[in-house]
């Protein structure tokens, strides 16, 4: 995984609410590494996302805590994979919403579960 890719991944995993909120107070206290724990748990983020995430919370920035919001965010850092998404989806084959969350993962290296659900997501926004 690239570091552009990593740090597209850590902008579009959805992480609850709560948890960005206890990582930002133990990233305050100067406890990184427990920050970072924090947001990895339930929330298929690794250890390198975890990190970029964390970095992106310090800096002011939030992290989506729903689908449609992750997928607001890649439409604003990467409108041209949502494009190719939206092609492979709109192709109507039984595998399409396989070859989607393929396309998603190859080129983010997002977890199997969030690059599903962003994908349903898109597909609900398309009326399938």
């Amino acid at each position: 995984m690239t570091s552009e890719q990593a740090r597209l991944t850590a902008m579009i995993t959805t992480v609850e609410q709560e948890a960005q909120d206890e990582a930002r107070v133990l990233a305050g206290e100067g406890r990184t590494a427990r920050a970072i724990r924090r947001l990895r748990k339930n929330s298929g983020l690794n250890l390198l996302t975890g990190s970029l995430a964390l970095d992106l919370m310090v800096q002011g920035g939030t992290l989506p805590t729903t689908h449609r919001q992750a997928l607001d965010v890649l439409r604003e850092s990467d409108a041209a994979l949502v494009a190719q998404l939206t092609d492979v989806l709109g192709e109507g084959k039984r595998d399409s919403d396989i070859k989607a969350v393929k396309l998603l993962r190859e080129r983010t290296g997002i977890d199997l579960a969030g690059g599903y659900h962003i994908v349903q997501e898109l597909a609900a926004q398309l009326g399938r």
